[in-house]
């Protein structure tokens, strides 16, 4: 009797990230589709990703550092004793490097898995080339599944799997979504504050209802815009990321800036605006969907309300 093929799929990094490896994990699971695929991630996704046909298990990845060893070790042990006969690093980075190495055997040439990834000495390498650098997330993914014999094409990310019961909200028919937060440490990467607010003026005086969204740190952020303009509901805080996928389902638009929620919702298929500063590259990181409009300015504080108001298609 044939064995069932082991699969590990890596994924680590920020919800973006998480959201764009989506079309991979699809790519990965119709190419290995009787096989047992287990995805290593990060605890803050483990629960959403569950619910992804695209793995039978999913572990959670607690990232020991050089001062645990114990945990690094206890990490090397679980990652030898699943017995992979293929690991797909989606990752591609520093630490997912490192696990290629913890997951070898002693003995003849040093025996472990095959491998894709970048990382010297992988069965199905994908060279860390200049022009692989210039790639779309989603573009170096594809690249790279065709270097470990997956031809493609490649599916968009699909989180059709994800949205939530959202009518708890009571939500009006007629809404647009404002993702005003971002990564507290990245602070360039928001437009101001009072942008957003007059952006919410606009959208209320034209019929619409201007929703906001964010994590539990952004409540502030949230409170400020519904305080200045009344007809604002508020939701940051209150939503899951299957809420996120679902709002997007049937927001007029979503407006914001570079982070991930931002992809939850033109995953769920709302048109999209997405504010970009110097800090990042949206040719290397932008969503793609049906309808995304990508704004730059190296200083977000240049770009005028105007601009974004005009990618409404609304009159006030």
């Amino acid at each position: 009797m044939a064995t069932t093929a082991k699969i590990l799929v890596i994924k680590l990094g920020a919800l973006g990230d998480i959201v764009q490896a989506m079309g991979s994990a699809a790519a990965i699971r119709d190419f290995h589709r009787d096989a047992q695929i287990t995805l290593l991630t990060t605890r803050p996704y483990a629960d959403l990703l569950r619910r992804a046909p695209y793995f039978d298990e999913v572990w959670v990845d607690d990232r020991p550092g050089w001062r645990d060893p114990a945990g690094i070790v206890r990490l090397a042990r679980r990652l030898r004793g699943g017995r992979f006969d293929r690991v797909y690093d989606l990752s591609t980075r520093q630490r997912s490097a490192l696990y290629f190495w913890l997951m070898r055997r002693p003995g003849f040439k040093f025996r472990g898995p095959e491998w894709s990834g970048i990382v010297r000495g992988a069965s199905h390498r994908q060279p860390d080339t200049q022009e692989r650098r210039r790639m779309h997330t989603l573009d170096r993914e594809a690249d790279q599944l065709r270097w470990a014999d997956i031809p493609g094409p490649v599916p968009p990310p699909d989180m059709s799997w994800a949205p939530a019961d959202v009518s708890r909200f009571a939500l009006p028919e007629d809404y647009v979504l404002l993702v005003p937060g971002g990564a507290p440490h990245r602070p360039e990467k928001r437009w101001p504050l009072d942008r957003f607010i007059a952006l919410a003026q606009r959208i209320a005086a034209a019929g619409s209802t201007p929703i906001v969204i964010g994590g539990p740190s952004e409540r502030e952020l949230g409170e400020t815009i519904t305080s200045a303009v009344l007809e604002a509901r508020d939701l940051t805080g209150r939503t899951e990321f299957g809420d996120i996928v679902a709002l997007g389902r049937a927001a007029r638009r979503a407006i914001g800036n570079d982070t991930g929620p931002m992809h939850l919702a033109v995953v769920g298929g709302a048109p999209a605006t997405v504010l970009y500063s110097v800090a990042s590259d949206p040719a290397l990181t932008a969503p793609r969907g049906r309808d995304v409009v990508i704004l730059r300015r190296n200083n977000l504080a240049d770009l005028s309300v105007d601009e974004v108001a005009a990618t409404l298609g609304m009159e006030p």
